[in-house]
């Protein structure tokens, strides 16, 4: 005679579990639930037996009881290929579980809401329900344990055209979820009771838990695979791909650099991003034309990149955006004649995504590999204040030049160092970027400028150790100048500026990005 098979079902997120539950009892499985999970199934005229019915104890202590028992874990933890296993089930009356489906109390949920309390987050740690995943994903070769909705349609298909069973491969996949999910949760409790969150910023351990969003199709290069993951709050992990071919690795490392640049300003602005480094970045009244003003900077250089606005584009800019070849398009959200224009080109990648908040920056982190290891720093946010500057100069710069320095520092943070960036009127219009010296890239920015950039302004990333860099600018025109300072060689730097009667900030602050 078959030994009566039966599932265990605990969820938080019910999505789908009446269906689930309802597959299981087709192919013979007696169902044991307790709690919320028992409720929803009974109501849908699902045959239930409460777990306190297997326990023969009640729950207890506001519901932070009800599974750890003997007779619950006994039953996902006994091999079936162990005779004296199988004896002691008979022998205290232990159910034999072959099929867990559970997932736990939403706490990443809880702690990720704007308003939410230290008791809140203390009881949404699960207790039972990670000991149930453990124990059942310990026992996979006996035990499947399900711990992600997506996976009941598979499962209830692969009990159908396997005779009821379930293969060692899909318990063996399964497996490697449930402990993954384990992992993950944990690692989320021990991020939020981390000392960061009090007088250390960085833990003594460094857990990270990342959800893959989807496979890519290549990396860096064609012969590298790469795939994409989520970690926790927003950003771009959160956007939504609305047109287009599938997403490279490049594709989203400059969609992350060009819709920086957008989100850190209030008025519209529009960034043209190619290999990790702004081509043009432009602000004005409307989205078309915030556009046309970051494209007339690098006209060659924004050919196959990526264009970000930190406002919706309409159809009159999707029409000018449109004119150029660019990879991929990223905004807040599209008019309905922006879509439109946009989907005439098959392959262009549309993606919409809420914008970057920089709120609590002092509490967010940058990652980058090294071999064997990662660097761990809080991101850079170029927040700048009329406070936060001082004019070095005996001439004070003009409003417009204080809008472009303000404008200017806010792309400059976005450019690989060293960096030099020419502005004017709201809108770049030469970058140097990434030289192993400063004058190197003020040369290059300068000559992109060429005889527009008179009475421009330049900025800096990082202080100037020599006054060349001010002697080159002067060639051209420049007539005010934003960086750090803090040379050892400032005053000789200043007193160039006074020479050629230009206007020069220090923001006291640098901006490196390597």
């Amino acid at each position: 005679m078959k030994k009566q098979r039966y599932a265990v079902i605990s969820v938080s997120d019910k999505k789908g579990i009446k269906q689930f539950a309802k597959g299981l009892a087709k192919f013979g499985f007696k169902i044991i639930a307790s709690g919320g999970t028992a409720k929803e199934l009974k109501r849908s005229g699902i045959k239930v037996i409460e777990v306190s019915k297997i326990t023969k104890f009640p729950e207890m202590l506001d519901g932070r009881v009800k599974t750890l028992h003997p007779k619950i874990h006994g039953g996902l933890l006994a091999r079936r290929d162990k005779p004296e296993h199988m004896k002691m089930l008979a022998k205290y009356g232990i159910p034999q579980i072959d099929i867990v489906v559970i997932n736990l109390y939403p706490f990443e949920k809880v702690i990720s809401k704007k308003d939410f309390t230290h008791e809140e987050a203390i009881e949404n740690i699960d207790i039972g329900g990670p000991s149930i995943v453990r124990a059942a994903a310990k026992n996979y070769e006996f035990v499947a344990v399900v711990t992600d909705p997506c996976s009941y349609p598979e499962i209830l298909k692969e009990l159908k055209d396997n005779n009821g069973e379930i293969s060692l491969a899909t318990k063996t996949k399964l497996q490697r979820d449930a402990f993954e999910l384990t992992a993950r949760y944990d690692a989320a409790i021990s991020a939020y009771l981390s000392p960061a969150k009090g007088t250390d910023l960085f833990p003594k351990k460094l857990n990270i838990g990342l959800d893959k969003i989807q496979d890519l199709r290549y990396g860096e290069n064609p012969h590298q695979q790469a795939a994409f993951y989520r970690a926790e709050g927003g950003g771009l992990a959160q956007a939504v791909q609305l047109h287009g071919k599938e997403l490279s690795y490049n594709n989203i490392l400059d969609m992350e650099a060009a819709f920086t640049i957008v989100s850190y300003f209030v008025n519209p602005t529009v960034s043209i991003v190619k290999h990790n480094n702004p081509c043009g970045v432009a602000t004005d009244k409307n989205v078309k034309n915030a556009y046309l003003k970051a494209y007339e900077c690098d006209k060659v250089s924004a050919y196959g990149g990526i264009v970000a606005s930190n406002k919706p584009i309409d159809e009159d800019a999707a029409k000018e955006i449109s004119k150029l070849f660019v990879e991929v398009v990223i905004a807040p959200d599209y008019s309905g004649g922006a879509l439109e224009e946009f989907k005439k080109k098959k392959n262009l990648r549309v993606i919409r995504c809420g914008l970057i908040n920089f709120a609590n920056s002092d509490k967010k982190f940058d990652f980058k590999r090294v071999s064997g290891g990662m660097l761990l720093q809080q991101i850079d946010v170029a927040e700048l204040n009329m406070s936060d500057i001082k004019i070095v100069t005996k001439r004070q710069p003009t409003l417009q030049e204080l809008e472009d320095m303000f404008f200017a520092w806010g792309v400059c943070k976005a450019v690989k160092s060293n960096a030099i960036v020419v502005v004017k009127n709201g809108a770049t219009i030469g970058i140097g970027a990434g030289q192993m010296n400063r004058v190197g890239s003020a040369e290059i920015a300068l000559k992109q400028a060429g005889a527009h950039a008179k009475k421009a302004i330049l900025a800096s990333d990082g202080y100037f150790p020599f006054a060349d860099s001010i002697e080159l600018a002067k060639k051209y025109g420049i007539s005010a100048v934003i960086q750090p300072g803090g040379s050892i060689r400032d005053e000789e730097v200043i007193k160039a500026a006074n020479k050629h009667k230009m206007s020069m900030a220090f923001t006291g602050r640098r901006h490196f990005r390597h």
